[in-house]
C-alpha cells in the first residue's frame, strides 16, 4: 500500500493492520521522541524510559493487529495512555523501587502516616506537580502513584512490595509532605 507523504495517524495504523510494516515505522518515527520524553519525565532513568517506550510501541502494534486501534485520531495521546499503563505496570512490579534502592545502596525507609487531602489541593497544577514529583525518591513516587492515582489499599501495596503496611503508609506520608513543601502548599 502506497501512503501519501503526510498520512494521518489513523491512516498509518490502518495501513499497518493491512500489513504495511513501513507504515508503522513512520508512525514510530513520528511519535517516538514524544513518548520517550513522556516516559523519561515520569521514571527518571534513561534506560528504563527506553525500555518502557519499546514496550509501549510493542503494545500499540499488538493493539493494531488485534483490531483495537481502528479509531485513533491522535497517535500521541493514544500512545501516552499506553505508556502510562506501562509505567503503572512497572511500578507494580517494583522495578523502579528496586533499581533506585540498588543504585543508592539504601535500605527500605520507614515513614509516617499519610494525609491524602493534600493531593486534592494539588489538582490542576500538573506542570508544577510533575516537577515536584521529580524531587521525590522512586519509592515515594511509586507509593503515591499506587495509593493516590490507582487508589489501591495500603495492604495491597504492601503485599506487592513485600513490605509492611506501616512502611507503605509512612512512605506515602513522607512523599506527600515533600510534595506539599515542593508545591508551596500550606497545611494547618
Amino acid at each position: 500500500m502506497r501512503l501519501r507523504s503526510t498520512p494521518s495517524d489513523q491512516r498509518l495504523l490502518a495501513a499497518t493492520r493491512a500489513g504495511d510494516a513501513d507504515a508503522f515505522g513512520c508512525f514510530f518515527a513520528r511519535h517516538s521522541e514524544v513518548v520517550l520524553g513522556f516516559v523519561r519525565r515520569r521514571v527518571g532513568s534513561a534506560d528504563l524510559a527506553a525500555d518502557l517506550t519499546s514496550e509501549t510501541f510493542a503494545a500499540a502494534l499488538l493493539a493494531v493487529h488485534r483490531g483495537r486501534a481502528q479509531a485513533v485520531p491522535d497517535g500521541a495521546a493514544w500512545l501516552s495512555g499506553i505508556a502510562r499503563h506501562k509505567i503503572i505496570d512497572c511500578y507494580r512490579e517494583g522495578r523502579l523501587q528496586d533499581q533506585a534502592r540498588e543504585q543508592l545502596q539504601l535500605a527500605q525507609i520507614a515513614l509516617e502516616n499519610t494525609d491524602l487531602a493534600a493531593i486534592d489541593r494539588l489538582a490542576g497544577t500538573e506542570p508544577r506537580l510533575h516537577s515536584a514529583l521529580d524531587q521525590l525518591s522512586a519509592e515515594e513516587r511509586a507509593a503515591i502513584v499506587e495509593r493516590v492515582v490507582l487508589e489501591r489499599s495500603y495492604s495491597e501495596i504492601a503485599d506487592d512490595a513485600h513490605d509492611s503496611e506501616a512502611a507503605v503508609r509512612k512512605r506515602v506520608s513522607r512523599g506527600l509532605a515533600r510534595l506539599r513543601k515542593e508545591m508551596g502548599v500550606q497545611t494547618k
